[in-house]
């Protein structure tokens, strides 16, 4: 999403500079198996201005080495996110048990492609969240560190077939985050994110609620005569426990 001046999201650098002829826009770079249509597509409203990102990808497999700031972290999932505006992000996703939404990212908007085994990612920033962190419109803002760094990927890309990934950088502060990930041999998942009309997406979950209203009053065995005031009052509960909060 879209936070004042950032992506929330992750990407993962190495230490090693690009040369302005071969950097490019953040991403896998035009790899054909995160380009087809055929991919899994998830709509989002065209006019949802705090929604940025349009490609997920998600790796099977352990983190050998996970280090921020010099302390050893468990690390429970990596994934990859490609924003609009050309931000790249590998986010981990910390084992805490105490804060499920405790991540760290390394970000950038340059990287190359070397064939399809080979992707590597100019890291400028470390995006540090957890639930200590401030909300914006009900998602946690993260703390962002500028750095320098790098991430490499290593693995098919065509065949989703991912090997590994290694990410490098040090803040201004002079710390330092390190991952080495090893996957395990099964394929990354990727979605392609679209955009679409906002009424179009608003009418397709009106549908969607409808039809689960249906169901539970059909389980309910709710008569014919009171049916239409039965979905009426779902309807209403449903629009109410999905009304935005802050909390």
């Amino acid at each position: 999403m879209r936070l004042p001046g950032i992506v929330f999201a992750t990407a993962l650098a190495w230490l090693t500079a690009l040369s302005p002829a071969n950097s490019v826009r953040a991403g896998p770079v035009a790899p054909p198996a995160f380009a087809r249509p055929a991919l899994p597509v998830m709509p989002v409203a065209a006019d949802d201005e705090n929604y940025d990102i349009d490609l997920i990808v998600g790796f099977s497999g352990q983190c050998t080495t996970f280090r921020v700031a010099g302390q050893n972290l468990p690390c429970r999932a990596v994934k990859y996110f490609h924003g609009e505006s050309g931000r790249a992000y590998f986010t981990i996703a910390v084992e805490d048990p105490s804060d499920r939404g405790r991540t760290v990212s390394f970000s950038g908007e340059k990287a190359r492609r070397d064939r399809n085994d080979f992707y590597e990612l100019t890291v400028d920033q470390v995006l540090l969240n957890s639930k200590e962190r401030p909300l914006a419109g009900g998602v946690r803002v993260p703390q962002v560190e500028p750095a320098a760094g790098m991430c490499k990927q290593f693995g098919d890309i065509e065949t989703k077939q991912i090997k590994t990934i290694s990410c490098a950088a040090a803040d201004r502060a002079g710390r330092r985050y390190e991952l080495q990930f090893q996957a395990d041999g099964q394929p990354a998942t990727v979605q392609k994110i679209t955009r679409e009309p906002l009424d179009s997406v608003r009418r397709r979950a009106r549908l969607r609620a409808l039809k689960a209203c249906r169901i539970k009053a059909a389980e309910a065995r709710i008569l014919p005569r009171d049916t239409a005031a039965y979905i009426i009052e779902c309807l209403e509960q449903a629009s109410a426990s999905q009304a935005p909060s802050d909390k």
